[in-house]
């Protein structure tokens, strides 16, 4: 299984599945990110904590925490 957090800097996914419980997993929705959309990894910081990402056109700040719960392929 790869994560999201395992994707390199420049590179296009597509979300395959979330994990994840309750509200954390609600969070994530509702920040657009839903199974079938596209996610471009645009930067990881120097620790590898926050991954920036573009999805549905606008960008957004993950915790690698997050980044986990999020399969793509």
């Amino acid at each position: 299984m790869t994560t999201l957090k395992d994707i390199a800097c420049g590179q296009t996914v597509r979300v395959k599945r979330l994990w994840g419980e309750g509200p954390v997993k609600r969070r994530i929705m509702d920040m657009g990110i839903t199974k079938g959309v596209e996610i471009f990894v645009r930067k990881v910081a120097p620790l590898g904590d926050p991954l920036e990402v573009t999805v549905r056109g606008y960008e957004l700040s993950l915790r690698k925490a997050d980044a986990e719960m999020i399969e793509v392929g």
